[in-house]
């Protein structure tokens, strides 16, 4: 009996871990920088991640804010998760990404906007987040 030894034991499929369709490798690395932002400010302004998780991702007033902000968890919903349904990013100046989000939980959606700076290690961090009213959704 020949053990394969490139495989868990159990697994039947002939497929190696690298055989991942590039489409899909693809997509997670061109993932534009303020989707990934709202995403990470969502997690902080909903209570399911921590103010400290952005650390190393804010400059200026952005972490002061985000303390502020933070605490009122002003993103959590009852019962629904709330998810980022839009997310739109313009390009003012090189190196500066203003971008606004809308966040829905259930039938309540929020505006969300922010600023990222690209520094010269070519990181973006988030510079500024402002928060907009509730709103029934459509």
């Amino acid at each position: 009996m020949s053990v394969n030894r490139t495989r868990p034991a159990g697994r039947h499929d002939q497929r190696r871990p690298e055989a991942v369709p590039a489409q899909r490798r693809r997509t997670a690395q061109r993932m534009r920088p303020h989707h990934w932002f709202a995403e990470r400010l969502l997690a902080v302004l909903s209570g399911q991640r921590p103010v400290h998780w952005m650390l190393g991702h804010t400059i200026g007033e952005a972490y002061d804010q985000l303390a502020e902000l933070a605490p009122a968890t002003p993103l959590r919903a009852r019962g629904a998760r709330p998810v980022v349904r839009r997310c739109h990013g313009a390009q003012p100046a090189p190196g500066v990404v203003e971008a606004c989000a809308s966040i829905a939980a259930g039938e309540e959606v929020r505006a969300m906007a922010f600023r990222l700076e690209q520094g010269p290690d070519l990181r973006w961090r988030c510079a500024a987040v402002e928060l907009g009213g509730t709103k029934s959704g459509s």
